[in-house]
């Protein structure tokens, strides 16, 4: 058993720090789009965003994560061929989304952390001068070169992410042996993690995700389940969980039983990220995942020596 071993570490926020390891960390996921692959619309409108919002924190979320432009597989997140002018939504339109919906939650929850996805330097310093404690960088600091400086002229909470090309360019990634993916993997982290350190970030505001679904095909992501100690693990809904379901149901399966489904198979791959390091989990579904999450933590932590 292998999962006994998560360390207890602090990560540095903005303005706080919390405790990694002791308990699995819910950020729950707040999509202010109108075209994520999970629910993109049903909270583009600041109200229910809102709304939405605080019923997670209700539900208990440790963190809620606000981003304001899918990164799906197809979308132009990171801009054709790396120029960010040509992004499917420009700096403007992402802070005109984001920054109202941050604003009114933490008029409404001043103690919530805010934790704002987004990789565009512009927009994080905005939402940093709003009040968010941690920039969440899809691109693990590759996108925009001046993210990591406004990163640390603010002392925010960071969590770098792998991504393996940009949203374009995943359908057509050549699947890689087990031991390669994981090589390139630690590779990338490791130069976002050395970037940081170039701009005086200092390592305990850094939270590493080895980008579950970010340009890895489905058989892939489970290897990375097993990478070892990923701090943040971010599963819900991704593709890969779908691609296996449809070996149990084909593709006619109604719409309900596919989304229940996916639900389910959600907190089944959470639950094994949990058991292999994750201290954080982004997760949908809050309330089902602090259930989850509470027996996986118990689980563990019987199984301590």
């Amino acid at each position: 058993m292998s999962g006994y071993r998560r360390s207890v570490a602090c990560w540095r926020l903005r303005t706080r720090t919390l405790k990694l390891g002791e308990r699995t960390l819910i950020m729950g996921v707040l999509n202010i789009t109108a075209d994520s692959f999970s629910d993109g619309g049903l909270y583009l409108a600041p109200e229910a965003a809102v709304a939405h919002g605080i019923r997670l924190l209700d539900e208990g979320a440790d963190l809620l994560d606000l981003g304001a432009e899918s990164t799906r597989p197809g979308s132009r997140a990171g801009g054709t061929a790396g120029a960010l002018e040509t992004a499917t939504v420009s700096a403007e339109e992402e802070q005109a989304r984001l920054l109202p919906v941050l604003k009114e939650i933490l008029s409404a929850r001043p103690a919530a952390i805010v934790s704002v996805d987004t990789y565009k330097a512009a927009t994080a310093r905005a939402a940093i001068e709003a009040g968010a404690e941690v920039v969440n960088d899809v691109s693990g600091f590759t996108w925009d070169k001046e993210m990591a400086r406004v990163c640390s002229e603010f002392g925010a909470g960071v969590v770098l992410m792998h991504t393996r090309g940009r949203p374009e360019e995943w359908r057509d990634q050549p699947q890689l042996a087990p031991d390669a993916l994981l090589t390139l993997v630690r590779e990338g982290l490791g130069a976002s993690l050395a970037m940081a350190g170039a701009q005086g970030i200092a390592t305990e505001s850094v939270v590493l995700d080895p980008g579950y679904g970010f340009g890895k095909r489905f058989d892939e992501n489970y290897v990375l389940l097993a990478l070892g100690r990923p701090l943040l693990a971010g599963v819900s809904r991704k593709s890969f969980l779908r691609g296996t379901l449809a070996q149990l149901y084909g593709d006619g399966a109604n719409a309900e039983t596919a989304f229940k489904a996916r639900e389910r198979a959600s907190l089944a791959a959470m639950t094994i990220a949990i058991h292999n390091g994750a201290s954080i989990v982004r997760v949908h579904a809050v309330r089902e995942a602090v259930e989850a999450a509470r027996i996986a933590d118990a689980v563990l932590a019987e199984g301590r020596p």
